[in-house]
């Protein structure tokens, strides 16, 4: 049975509009709630900034799902990207050049894609016929898509998701595709 999933970015707030490696502060967005039907399970990364979006989009049912949670940026987080930039160049060019460096000390991006898939994997054994819907990080959208695509891992850094942005990927037996549904208008 084919899984399907959709994947949410979260609304903007001023983390993201500041780069700033951190998921805290309330997010610029409307209460405009969405239906999702009897047959879609809803799940959310457990950072703030996508649980205050799930709210927002009127999806307060929902199951926390650890595996959505950001890249973790070790001593970076809370830091802006230029910050970062300006006191460590080259752990910076290090992270930006290779998906297996995590010069902060957290979570590499090939870590966090390895974590990302696992996690898709795993809906491919509960393909009961629900749709998941899932409020995630930017970034973990970025690994989900990349993985989806059997991308190259430098593919990451060349997907841009944007705020309240919705992706949509279905997949079975290991292959994944990804649909260009959005309409026009």
């Amino acid at each position: 049975m084919t899984t399907r999933l959709t994947l949410i970015a979260p609304a903007l707030n001023a983390a993201l509009r500041e780069a700033r490696f951190d998921d805290a502060g309330p997010v610029e967005a409307e209460r405009r709630p969405v239906c999702p039907g009897p047959r879609v399970r809803v799940v959310c990364s457990p950072s703030g900034r996508c649980r205050a979006t799930a709210a927002a989009l009127g999806l307060e049912t929902y199951a926390e799902e650890p595996a959505l949670a950001g890249c973790a940026m070790g001593r970076w987080r809370g830091r802006r990207l230029d910050e970062v930039t300006a006191a460590e160049p080259e752990a910076v060019a290090a992270w930006l050049g290779d998906p297996g460096a995590a010069p902060h000390g957290g979570e590499s991006l090939r870590e966090l894609r390895a974590r990302v898939a696992g996690w898709m994997e795993s809906l491919e054994g509960s393909a009961d016929g629900v749709e998941r819907w899932a409020v995630a990080e930017p970034d973990v959208i970025r690994a989900a898509v990349a993985y989806a695509l059997g991308a190259p891992e430098e593919t990451f850094w060349r997907l841009d998701v944007r705020p309240l942005s919705r992706t949509s990927l279905s997949g079975r037996a290991g292959r994944w595709n990804l649909r260009l549904d959005t309409p026009v208008g």
